[in-house]
C-alpha cells in the first residue's frame, strides 16, 4: 500500500512536470512570435505552479524588456541570475536593462581583501563549506592524536606543524563559511513606482533623503511594522520606503 501511494505522489509530480515543460514551450512560441504579453501570462502560470527556474526567470525577464518595462525586467534578470550567478548571458542582458534606469551611482570602492573573500566564499555552498569545516576538524583532530602519541622528535614536530596548519585553514574556512551566510541571507530589491521619494524616517511625514526611480536596485538592510524597509545604495546612501513601492528578490 506504501508503495502504491509513493508511485501515485511521483506521478503527480512527472504529470506537473511535463505539463510545465508544455506551457514553457508554447511560452517560448509566443515570444519568439513576438507576442511577449501572451508568454508572461503563460510564464505566470509555470510559477504558480511552484516550477521554478533561471531560464523561465530569464524569459520572463526578455518578455519585459521587449515591452520596455524597467523594473519587472530588471526584477527577473535578477532571480534569474540568483539560480544561475554564473550565465554571462543572463549579466549581459541585465547590464543593459540596467542602462535603461534614470539612476546611475558610484559604488563604493571595494577592498581587494574583501573582494578576494566574497568571491571565495562564493564557491561553495553554505553546506559545502559546512562539510568542508567538519573534514578540517577532522584532520586536525588526526594530527593532533598524531602528534601527541608519536615517540620520534621529527615525527612528533611534523605532526605538530601539520595541525597547526590544518588548524589555521580550519579558522579560515570557518570565516568563510560565516561570510557564505551573511552573503545568502543579504536581502535585495527592485523599485517598482516610476519615482519615490525615499524618507529619513519610517513615515511620510519625515524628510525626504533622495529620490529613486523604476528599476534601480537597493539592499534592504531592515523591515519596520511589514510597512516600510530601510534600504541602501551602492554609494552607501540609506533611507527609508514604503513597501509597496518595493519588489524583493
Amino acid at each position: 500500500m506504501k508503495n502504491v501511494i509513493l508511485l501515485f505522489f511521483w506521478w503527480i509530480a512527472t504529470l506537473g512536470y511535463s505539463q510545465g515543460n508544455l506551457q514553457f514551450d508554447e511560452a517560448n512560441a509566443l515570444y519568439n512570435n513576438g507576442k511577449y504579453e501572451a508568454a508572461i501570462t503563460i510564464y505566470e502560470k509555470i510559477l504558480e505552479s511552484n516550477l521554478h527556474s533561471s531560464a523561465l526567470y530569464f524569459n520572463m525577464g526578455n518578455c519585459y524588456y521587449k515591452l520596455n518595462k524597467i523594473a519587472p525586467s530588471i526584477y527577473h534578470y535578477e532571480k534569474a541570475l540568483k539560480l544561475s550567478p554564473n550565465d554571462k548571458e543572463i549579466q549581459n542582458n541585465l547590464n543593459f536593462a540596467q542602462q535603461m534606469t534614470i539612476d546611475q551611482f558610484d559604488a563604493i570602492p571595494e577592498l581587494e581583501t574583501s573582494k578576494f573573500i566574497n568571491k571565495t566564499a562564493n564557491t561553495f555552498s553554505v553546506d559545502g563549506w559546512a562539510i568542508l569545516c567538519v573534514l578540517l576538524m577532522c584532520v586536525f583532530v588526526g594530527f593532533f592524536i598524531a602528534y601527541y602519541l608519536s615517540n620520534n622528535t621529527k615525527t612528533k614536530r611534523i605532526f605538530f606543524v601539520m595541525s597547526i596548519v590544518s588548524f589555521l585553514i580550519l579558522i579560515f574556512t570557518f570565516v568563510l563559511l560565516n561570510k557564505k551566510i551573511d552573503l545568502d541571507n543579504e536581502r535585495f530589491g527592485i523599485i517598482y513606482q516610476q519615482e519615490i521619494n525615499i524618507k529619513t524616517e519610517p513615515n511620510l511625514r519625515s524628510e525626504t533623503a533622495f529620490v529613486l526611480h523604476e528599476g534601480t536596485k537597493v539592499q534592504i538592510i531592515e523591515s519596520y511594522k511589514n510597512t516600510w524597509s530601510k534600504i541602501k545604495l551602492i554609494d552607501g546612501n540609506i533611507g527609508w520606503i514604503s513597501n509597496n513601492a518595493l519588489k524583493e528578490f
